[in-house]
């Protein structure tokens, strides 16, 4: 056996995760060749313990247990100690969660897991306080001492299992797509609908925007009004709860609670994206002004807290910060006091008491209050007898007040690295605003945004790269990149017209083909073919918070098929479809963005091609109708592209209505383009 003398080398890292950790007595290693090349030498378990910097129950165990200086020995003693940030790497994140999950039936983070040196794992969970860990892992080592071969066995049979949950079986049978599915399927999710407040009948509750896009879509193409109001009450209850900032703007990760009050305050860069996304659609929807609200109010606090000046946007904010007695406590930074909001408002506190619920029900602990709303603005407003514009003018200035004097407080620690797929989610968030909202300095940071994803990520070849932090391009993409920003570049395209974005797209395409398709399913691997191997390599098929980036690469697929005339695209995007169907019925809600592009193949699907000097003009019009069955093509020129050859007039802007291009008489108004899809 070697003798090595580890200790701490998270200080060599940039990952604010790893960094966090950098300080503590366990003698933590980064996940490298270099490290696991010396478990092996060592013949020491392996000892991976994963989190994220925004993550409460991450910072509760360091402080309990890796802080320790006797939890520290017992670990530095008998095991190689590895620190992982899981955002940073989600393929070892999906291997050991798979196993965590095999082991115990649950998941979460902080997640930790023993191995043998070769990596397989042999025991795992996720918080455990100081006493169970200390005597988990002196368990485990006397085993692994005195009989090696019980953890070996072991080992084999759970990476047996591990392989089975990765890998998606092809479907065989013909390809037939049947509204009855879809139809079976939400009714299905529909029996663990919260009608009351919204969302499922269980906490904690997560916001899922996936599910609500695709609930909403499928609630306007049906025409089930029950449906669509059930989607707009969830929204509703979601955006009045303690999860969205009120004084601030953004949401936090989930509530801990039924009625969407009280979150666990950290906040992702990815959620919020995608409830920008959400909320704008929910608005095109309805013309509800608090959903457009909601969405300028998130979008300025990406732009104030989440945004770096190269327009890039970092990772999220710790759900912890200190408190008045200089320690670190959850949600410090966002909760009040009555003395303190008495202070601040003055004669207005009364009114903004029982708007925001000062009260029992607002009430968390400590005396501590998370402002929530039990009303619309209107009934509000009548029930007090209010002016309208007094009244919102009033609630403005409520916001920059408690703005002003929460910014005086110590604020929740930032993650600071840029991840590739989360800025794809907020370039994607920025322009389906701009698209709504028609705000020109959403385009322009949805642009500044591409061209740093362009410049630092993007190589001429189509390979990503995941990491940007310090100035430095770091980690060899995974799918969920190549999805994310595939999808942000067409829909870019759509608001910009500028073909670039397509081409940059069909490239990425064309090196995902290359190095993550996997001929056996049909499908692709979460990891590229020219990264180091893991005990597994995963096939991401269901939607979770952030959808699976295989339902976003089928969908990419359906979308470019239409654009570039692509038939293999088309073929290949039913066939993972096809091979993920029959999981609808009865996994509903992990399969939403999946049910989404069903609904491409099972009703009208159109192809708006606009041609003529003001085609941007007239693009932004049909724009303001929602119509989610559709991409929209434009082009300012003559063009010998599939979508535009032959469709080009001088002098005349014409709008033309095309299924599988096959195009109807064009119109030159707008409003005949509606009809022609109706």
């Amino acid at each position: 056996m070697s003798k090595h003398k580890f200790t701490n080398a998270l200080h060599k890292e940039t990952s604010p995760y790893l960094l966090q950790h950098a300080h503590n007595p366990v003698n933590w290693k980064a996940w490298s060749p270099e490290t696991l090349k010396e478990v092996k030498e060592s013949n020491k378990l392996m000892l991976i313990s994963i989190g994220y910097a925004a993550c409460h129950w991450c910072h509760v165990m360091e402080e309990e247990s890796f802080e320790d200086t006797l939890v520290a020995s017992i670990m530095n003693k008998n095991f190689v100690n590895i620190k992982i940030d899981r955002e940073e790497r989600p393929d070892i994140d999906q291997v050991y969660m798979s196993a965590v999950q095999l082991m115990t039936g649950s998941g979460g983070w902080p997640m930790n897991v023993v191995a043998l040196p070769d990596g397989r794992p042999v025991w795992g969970g996720t918080y455990f306080p100081k006493g169970n860990w200390i005597s988990a892992l002196e368990q485990i080592q006397d085993i692994y001492k005195k009989n090696p071969e019980k953890l070996e066995d072991y080992a084999n049979r759970l990476a047996e299992g591990m392989e089975q949950t990765s890998l998606v079986t092809p479907n065989l049978n013909a390809i037939v797509f049947k509204d009855e599915i879809l139809t079976e399927a939400v009714k299905n999710w529909s029996q663990n609908f919260d009608r009351q407040k919204g969302g499922l009948n269980f906490s904690p509750k997560f916001m899922m925007p996936n599910n609500y896009h695709f609930l909403m879509r499928y609630a306007h193409q049906t025409k089930d009004e029950d449906l669509k109001k059930y989607v707009l009450h969830t929204l509703n209850q979601i955006s009045y709860g303690g999860v969205y900032d009120h004084v601030g703007g953004g949401f936090s990760r989930y509530s801990t609670d039924k009625k969407w009050h009280v979150p666990h305050f950290e906040k992702m860069l990815y959620d919020n994206a995608q409830l920008i996304s959400l909320y704008s659609d929910a608005y095109l929807l309805t013309k509800d002004p608090w959903y457009k609200q909601v969405v300028y109010e998130t979008l300025a606090f990406i732009e104030r807290e989440l945004t770096d000046t190269s327009g890039a946007f970092y990772s999220s904010l710790d759900a912890d910060s200190i408190n008045a007695n200089k320690e670190l406590e959850e949600g410090a930074y966002y909760v009040w006091q009555v003395s303190e909001l008495k202070e601040i408002l003055g004669n207005d506190f009364k009114l903004f008491s029982e708007y925001y619920n000062v009260n029992s029900y607002g009430l968390w602990e400590h005396s501590n209050y998370v402002l929530i709303r039990k009303q619309n603005d209107l009934e509000f407003i009548n029930k007090h007898k209010l002016k309208e514009d007094n009244f919102l003018e009033k609630q403005k200035q409520w916001k920059s007040l408690l703005l002003q004097q929460r910014e005086q407080r110590p604020r929740p620690r930032l993650d600071d690295k840029t991840l590739t797929s989360w800025n794809a989610l907020m370039l994607k968030g920025y322009v389906d605003a701009y698209r709504v909202f028609k705000e020109e300095t959403f385009l322009e940071a949805a642009i500044k945004n591409a061209q740093f994803i362009k410049k630092y990520q993007l190589d001429s070849s189509g390979k990503l790269r995941h990491n940007y932090k310090n100035g430095k391009s770091t980690i060899n993409g995974y799918l969920e990149d190549y999805a994310a920003t595939i999808e942000a570049f067409v829909v870019l395209y759509e608001v910009s017209l500028d073909n670039d974005y397509l081409t940059m797209a069909e490239k990425m395409v064309n090196y995902v083909q290359k190095h993550f398709y996997d001929k056996v399913s049909k499908m692709y691997f979460f990891t590229s073919n020219l990264d180091t191997s893991l005990v597994t390599r995963n096939i991401e098929s269901s939607d979770n918070v952030i959808p699976a980036s295989n339902s976003i690469m089928a969908k990419n697929l359906y979308k470019l098929s239409h654009y570039l005339s692509n038939r293999m695209y088309l073929e290949q995007s039913k066939q993972m479809l096809h091979n993920v169907q029959l999981n609808f019925e009865k996994y509903s809600s992990g399969y939403s963005n999946w049910m989404d592009l069903y609904l491409n193949f099972t009703d009208s699907f159109y192809e708006v091609v606009v041609t003529g000097v003001n085609s941007k003009e007239k693009i932004k019009e049909l724009q303001q109708v929602y119509y989610p069955n559709k991409i929209i093509a434009g082009s300012l020129s003559p063009s010998n592209e599939p979508l535009f050859k032959g469709r080009f007039k001088e002098k005349e802007t014409y709008i033309f209505i095309c299924q599988d291009n096959a195009c109807k008489y064009p119109v030159k108004k707008v409003e005949e383009a509606f009809e022609l899809m109706k």
